[in-house]
């Protein structure tokens, strides 16, 4: 993994850790039960223009921002470190 592709991984990351708090305490706060999709939604919000997205096969860059969401919320994320 190049340089620059480890930084977007690891930006993309904290992006989407952000992205689970700040979704989830919306929940916690309205009492609505929110789905990934909506932790997705955040993420690509507020990706500024012109930011990459994978070119590796048909895997999407919301395949990737989704598989980060569901390894935060369940915490896999964190046992491979």
């Amino acid at each position: 993994m190049s340089v620059d592709s480890k930084f977007l991984v690891l930006d993309l990351i904290a992006r989407t850790e952000r992205a689970v708090e700040t979704v989830a305490h919306l929940a916690v706060d309205s009492g609505i039960t929110f789905q990934v999709e909506d932790v997705v939604d955040a993420v690509e919000r507020d990706l500024p223009a012109g930011y990459p997205a994978p070119t590796l096969g048909e895997t999407t860059r919301r395949d990737v921002i989704m598989q980060m969401a569901r390894d935060i919320l369940s915490g896999d994320i964190y046992e491979e470190a």
